[in-house]
This record gives structure tokens, C-alpha cells and sequence, in this order.
């Protein structure tokens, strides 16, 4: 599989935000910015862009709930150097439509994943 020249090792490329109503944020984000966007079900839309993408799912918004996704070429490496690093796994490498990821703790408590194909 050919890997989309935005993706970078250990780099950032997708933000996932909580949206109570995911038709109010699409028509807003793409009123606002020309974004488009790709249901996948009832509960998660998601966005493309030219150097990151994101999506919104299903939730009450609140203050720092944007989950900061990163893009691993070796998602099992990545999370050893993760726990080595003094993360915590919170959610263990799982399969999703796309691809596979996992979701950790940095020391100050930050939430952020990793996702491979």
C-alpha cells in the first residue's frame, strides 16, 4: 500500500474533536473553512486536509477534549519507546477502519494516540 506523502513518522496528522451535534459542526467547518467531510456511521464524520487530517465524534465538548493523533511507520516500536518514555497505556493497540492505533497518557496527563495502516 502506497502511504499518502503527508504522513510522517512520529509526526502529528489527525485531531479528533467532540461534537453534541455533527451536522452543526460539518456545515460550520465547511462554511468556514471549505472543509469536506466522510460519515463513517451515525456518531464520527471525518475531514481531510493537506497536511493533517481530523475528524469529529460523537460527545460533549469540553475544554482540552481534542485528541492529538500521531502516525507511526512501526505502531508496536512506537508504543515500547511510549512506555519506555514513561506513557501509559490507556487504550491498547485496537483495529479501526483505516488501520490500527493506541491511546496513552503523557507525564502531565495529555491524552494522545498513535495510528497505523
Amino acid at each position: 500500500m502506497e502511504i499518502p506523502n503527508k504522513l510522517r513518522h512520529e509526526q502529528i496528522q489527525y485531531l479528533e474533536f467532540l461534537s453534541a451535534d455533527l451536522e452543526r459542526a460539518k456545515d460550520f467547518y465547511h462554511t468556514a473553512f471549505g472543509w469536506t467531510f466522510t460519515d463513517y456511521g451515525p456518531q464520527y464524520t471525518a475531514f481531510e486536509g493537506d497536511f493533517v487530517d481530523g475528524g469529529f465524534t460523537g460527545g460533549t465538548p469540553r475544554p482540552g477534549s481534542i485528541l492529538v493523533i500521531l502516525y507511526s511507520d512501526n505502531l508496536e516500536e512506537t508504543k515500547k519507546r511510549v512506555v519506555r518514555a514513561g506513557g501509559i497505556i490507556i487504550k491498547d493497540i485496537f483495529s479501526f477502519p483505516g488501520g490500527r492505533r493506541f491511546q496513552f497518557t503523557d507525564p502531565d496527563g495529555y491524552e494522545l494516540a498513535v495510528w497505523s495502516m
